[in-house]
């Protein structure tokens, strides 16, 4: 019922939001003597915050049409590689000829946000990368008839990608898919899959919250899993392609996002309305480029959602060698050519500097000189691969450890 009330809201302010679109448009129009006072600079600077605050944001695009290869800038072309119901490869073309650079698959987070979040990541990479990236699809546009989604079926996604791109290829998981992604990994190495990837860099992921918990892993540890069953779980209204589907809202996560940095966020959006009435267009142009991202939300299939927080948060499946995937038990100890880095950020708020180091530990019978480990001072979670550190400092380790193993491969073969 919530998902319905949420929705019945935002329809509700919809000619409120046209006043102000009216209203902002009048006041900030040249040829209007009003627009050049601090009265309708005010106007249309509140009009802008009211109509920004109450709209809903659609998946923004990743808008990366070129890129600079070899001090050249060449076309980047968007194309699916291949196509699932609840995800898509997506496939970043550049426009060259007689380069043999890595292949990447970086996995975007499924927790809230598009991969689009990943732009960054994805900008910094292309000079020196083929990359390849898991564009998820909002669940609430994936239509009954495809089914469920487990957390296994997400697994089984990866796998699926790995096979499509074969075993020259090197996966980054950004946050929450380093747990689905060792699983995956895991699970190859011990099949001894052909497709398997030479290297994995996990950047900033839960493997083992018990280590350095935050506000995030405490809060999952605090409720029991017939609150977020209640509480956070609701069905997708008929106006959507997925209606009566169970789904963790955007919405919701949305709030929980904002709730834990709320001062941050006010004081951001009033230095918005101040940079209007001032006139400052490049820093309110910044405000609406990150907001833009960052509001922009999807639905969360209820069961992959509900499976992430136990088996990941409450019961430490992977780190006490208990998680299976469809009656598989799950053994990083089967890694033993898979080269394994991993990234923290010193300030790391949402997953604590430790967590993902603990993947080491796992993979136990991987040789010394297949473990890398990074840690960033001074950057918190989004810094890890976004951002002036990532691109100065993170990056150039990553691209070494993925040269490295792209040259340890070359003389196996």
């Amino acid at each position: 019922m919530l998902y319905q009330i949420h929705e019945f809201h935002h329809a509700a302010m919809s000619p409120m939001r046209l006043v102000a679109q009216t209203m902002h448009s009048v006041m900030s129009n040249p040829w209007m003597p009003l627009a050049y006072t601090h009265t309708g600079r005010s106007l249309a600077a509140s009009a802008s915050l009211f109509e920004r605050v109450t709209r809903q944001y659609p998946k923004p695009p990743f808008n990366l049409p070129t890129t600079t290869v070899g001090g050249r800038e060449v076309a980047v072309t968007e194309r699916v590689a291949h196509h699932l119901p609840f995800c898509d490869l997506l496939h970043f073309e550049r426009d060259v000829v007689g380069r043999d650079d890595p292949k990447i698959l970086l996995v975007a987070p499924m927790s809230g946000h598009y991969a689009t979040l990943l732009r960054g990541t994805v900008e910094a990479l292309l000079p020196d990368h083929d990359v390849y990236i898991t564009d998820w699809t909002n669940a609430r546009a994936v239509s009954l008839a495809d089914g469920p989604f487990h957390f296994a079926d997400y697994v089984d996604v990866l796998r699926t990608f790995l096979t499509t791109l074969g075993p020259d290829t090197h996966v980054m998981a950004v946050c929450q898919p380093s747990v689905p992604v060792m699983a995956a990994l895991s699970l190859m190495a011990e099949d001894n899959d052909p497709n398997r990837p030479r290297s994995m860099i996990l950047m900033g992921g839960p493997i083992d919250t018990r280590r350095n918990p935050t506000e995030v892993n405490r809060f999952a540890e605090d409720k029991d899993m017939n609150w977020f069953e209640s509480q956070v779980i609701h069905m997708v209204p008929a106006m959507y392609e997925g209606r009566g589907r169970l789904v963790y809202p955007g919405f919701l996560q949305l709030s929980g996002f904002m709730s834990m940095n709320l001062d941050r966020h006010m004081n951001a959006h009033l230095h918005y309305y101040r940079h209007l009435i001032k006139g400052d267009g490049d820093s309110a142009d910044k405000h609406r480029e990150f907001y833009d991202e960052y509001l922009s939300v999807m639905d969360l299939p209820a069961e992959f959602y509900l499976e992430t927080v136990r088996d990941v948060f409450k019961e430490h499946a992977l780190p006490n060698g208990t998680m299976k995937i469809r009656d598989r038990l799950v053994n990083p100890g089967a890694i033993t050519d898979i080269a394994l880095m991993t990234v923290e950020g010193e300030k790391d708020d949402i997953t604590g500097a430790g967590q993902t180091i603990a993947a080491h530990d796992l993979c136990t019978n991987l040789p010394e000189a297949l473990h890398k480990h990074h840690l960033q001072t001074k950057v918190g979670h989004y810094g890890i691969f976004n951002g002036r550190r990532w691109r100065e400092e993170i990056l150039p380790h990553v691209r070494d450890f993925i040269r490295t193993h792209e040259r340890r491969a070359s003389k196996a073969a």
